[in-house]
C-alpha cells in the first residue's frame, strides 16, 4: 500500500499544472493561458511493484467565465520513463523525502494505465488521495463480461478536445484490442455508454460544496467510436 508523505514539493503540483494545462488540446481556459487552479479531489492507485506513484487529481480552474474541473492522472517516478516522448512529461519536482521526481501525464505511463484497467476489472483497490493505506469507497470500477483484461503496455496515445484515448495492449483479451478513454474535462453526471466495456466513476466536488457522481474513465473495443 502506498505511503503518503506530507512534505514539501518544489514546484508544487498546482504550479506544474499552471504551466502545463494551457498546452493541452482539451484545455478550455482563456487565451492568456493563465489558469487559476485549486485542488478539487481525486484518488490514488497502488503500483504492485511499489516504484511508481499513481494519482488521479481533479483541479478546478476559475480563470474563465465559468469554473472548469480537469482530471490529470500523474505518474511519479524516480527517473525518466523509458520511451516516453516530450509530450508525456509534465515536469520535475523536488520531493522533501524522496528527492527529485519525474512527473508524467499518466496517460503515457504503462504502470498507471495497467492499474486503471485493473481497477475496472476488480483487480485493484482505489485509495484515498491524501491518507496512507486507506481505500476510497467513493471510487468504483466496473467491467462487463467474464474476460477481464490485463493491460501489458501502451500502443498509442491521442489527445483532442474530447479527452485522451490510449490504445492498450492486453495479455488475455481477444478481438480488435481496447482503447481507454480518460475524461479530462469532468462534469456532473457524465456516464458510461452502452458501448463501454468498463468504466470508473467517482465523486466530483461542485463549486457550492456539494458532490455529484461522474465518469473518470472508460474502456471499449478499439474502433468502436469513442476516442
Amino acid at each position: 500500500m502506498a505511503v503518503i508523505h506530507h512534505t514539501t514539493l518544489n514546484p508544487t503540483k498546482l504550479e506544474l499544472l499552471t504551466a502545463w494545462l494551457p498546452t493541452q488540446p482539451w484545455y478550455l481556459g482563456g487565451a492568456d493561458g493563465k489558469p487559476e487552479l485549486a485542488k478539487a479531489g481525486g484518488f490514488r492507485l497502488d503500483d504492485p511493484q511499489g516504484e511508481v506513484g499513481i494519482e488521479f487529481m481533479l483541479v478546478a480552474d476559475a480563470s474563465g467565465d465559468e469554473p472548469v474541473t480537469y482530471q490529470v492522472p500523474f505518474g511519479y517516478r524516480a527517473g525518466p520513463l523509458d520511451g516516453a516522448g516530450d509530450d508525456a512529461l509534465i515536469g520535475t519536482m523536488e520531493h522533501g523525502v524522496l528527492g527529485e521526481r519525474w512527473v508524467y501525464d499518466g496517460a503515457h505511463d504503462p504502470v498507471l494505465v495497467a492499474q486503471l484497467v485493473a481497477l475496472m476489472a476488480g483487480a485493484a483497490v482505489p485509495q484515498e488521495q491524501s491518507v496512507s493505506n486507506t481505500p476510497d469507497p467513493t471510487v468504483a470500477g466496473h467491467f462487463t463480461g467474464t474476460e477481464h483484461p490485463v493491460a501489458t503496455g501502451i500502443a498509442a496515445v491521442t489527445s483532442d478536445a474530447h479527452g485522451t484515448g490510449v490504445r492498450v495492449r492486453t495479455a488475455n483479451t481477444s478481438g480488435p484490442g481496447l482503447t481507454l478513454h480518460i475524461n479530462r474535462v469532468v462534469r456532473p453526471r457524465q456516464d458510461a455508454t452502452a458501448q463501454d466495456l468498463g468504466h470508473v466513476t467517482g465523486d466530483l466536488q461542485l463549486p457550492d460544496g456539494t458532490k455529484a457522481r461522474t465518469l473518470f474513465a472508460a474502456v471499449r473495443e478499439t474502433g468502436s467510436g469513442r476516442a
